[in-house]
C-alpha cells in the first residue's frame, strides 16, 4: 500500500511538473515574440532575443523528458498494481491531495506490534517456546511516540539519547523467557539459536522505533521547508513580474529579466518536490507505524 501510495504521488508530482513547464514555455514564447517585435522597431538588440531563446528552449527541453518520465512512472505503477503497462487513471492533484497536516499527540507504542517484521520476529519466539508476555516486558517499550503538535515525544527519544549511545529496555529481565527447552517439533533447540532469535527480536523492536522517530522527524522538517519554499517561490514570482516592468520601461536589460524567470521556473519545480517530499514522508511514517494512527486506542484520526 505504501508503495503504490508513493508511486501514485510521485506520478502526480510529475504531472504536476509538466503542466508548469508547459505553460512556462507558453509564456517564455509570449516574451520571445515581444522581444522580437521590439528588436525589429530597435527597442532592443539581438542579444535580448538570444537570452529570451535561452529561455524558451530551456522549458521546451523540459517538456519531452517529463513525459518521458510520467508514461515510465505509469508503467511501473501498472505492474505494481498487477496490470500490464499502461495509463493510470489520475485523481486530484497533487497540491489537492487530502491529509492530516498534524500527527496527533498521544500515538501508542503498541501500534507497532501489528508490523510484519515483529510479528515475524514474536512468531519465532513462540516457536521456540518462548514467554511471549516476558519478552515484550523486557524489550518492547509502552510508551507514547508522539508529544504536542504531533512532534517526537520525549519518551521515544530519550530511547536513542542514553550516554553510550545505545538502546535502553524500559523493562529488566526478570525471569526466564524460554520455558521447556524444546521446539513443537520435540527438537532441542541449541542455546546459541535461541540468544540469536532473542537478539533479532530485540533489533526488530529497535528498528520499528527508530523508523517512527526518523519519519515524525521527516514529515515535520519536510513541512516546515515546503512551506519556506512557499514563500520562495512568490517571492521569485513577484521579482519575475518587476524585471519585466522594468525591461518594458527601459530600466533594465533582458539579463535581469532572465535571472530572474530562471530562479522562479527552478523554485517552482523545488515546490512540487517539496510538495511530494511531504507526503511521501507521511506514507513511510503511515509505513513505520504498521498501517497508520487509527486504532480502538487511539486517536480517531487516519491519515
Amino acid at each position: 500500500m505504501a508503495d503504490v501510495a508513493i508511486g501514485y504521488f510521485q506520478l502526480r508530482e510529475l504531472d504536476l511538473e509538466l503542466e508548469i513547464a508547459r505553460n512556462t514555455l507558453a509564456s517564455r514564447k509570449e516574451s520571445l515574440e515581444l522581444t522580437r517585435t521590439l528588436t525589429d522597431h530597435g527597442f532592443d538588440t539581438m542579444l535580448d532575443v538570444r537570452q529570451a531563446e535561452e529561455l524558451v528552449y530551456t522549458a521546451a527541453a523540459q517538456v519531452p523528458d517529463l513525459e518521458r518520465q510520467i508514461e515510465q512512472q505509469e508503467n511501473s505503477l501498472s505492474i505494481l498494481l498487477g496490470n500490464n503497462p499502461g495509463p493510470i487513471s489520475r485523481g486530484l492533484k497533487l497540491t489537492e491531495q487530502p491529509h492530516s497536516p498534524q500527527v496527533p499527540a498521544g500515538i501508542p507504542s503498541d501500534l507497532l506490534e501489528r508490523r510484519p517484521d515483529i510479528r515475524e520476529a514474536e512468531a519465532s519466539l513462540i516457536a521456540a517456546n518462548a514467554k511471549i508476555g516476558v519478552a515484550k516486558a523486557a524489550y518492547f517499550p509502552q510508551i507514547s511516540l508522539t508529544g504536542t503538535a504531533g512532534y517526537e515525544s520525549s519518551s521515544l527519544g530519550s530511547l536513542f539519547t542514553s550516554p553510550a549511545g545505545v538502546w535502553t529496555f524500559a523493562g529488566s529481565l526478570t525471569q526466564p523467557i524460554f520455558e521447556g527447552g524444546r521446539l513443537r517439533s520435540n527438537v532441542r533447540l541449541s542455546e546459541a539459536q535461541r540468544d540469536e532469535m532473542l537478539l533479532t527480536y530485540q533489533q526488530t523492536i529497535q528498528s520499528a522505533f527508530r523508523d517512527v522517530s526518523n519519519g515524525l522527524v521527516a514529515y515535520r522538517k519536510y513541512r516546515e521547508f515546503r512551506i519556506q519554499q512557499e514563500h520562495l517561490t512568490d517571492s521569485a514570482h513577484e521579482a519575475v513580474q518587476l524585471s519585466q516592468v522594468r525591461f518594458k520601461s527601459g530600466t533594465s536589460d533582458y539579463l535581469e529579466v532572465l535571472t530572474n524567470d530562471t530562479n522562479y521556473f527552478n523554485d517552482q519545480l523545488l515546490l512540487v518536490q517539496a510538495q511530494f517530499n511531504e507526503l511521501q514522508t507521511l506514507v513511510q511514517l503511515y509505513q513505520a507505524l504498521g498501517g497508520g494512527w487509527q486504532s480502538p486506542h487511539s486517536p480517531n484520526i487516519a491519515p
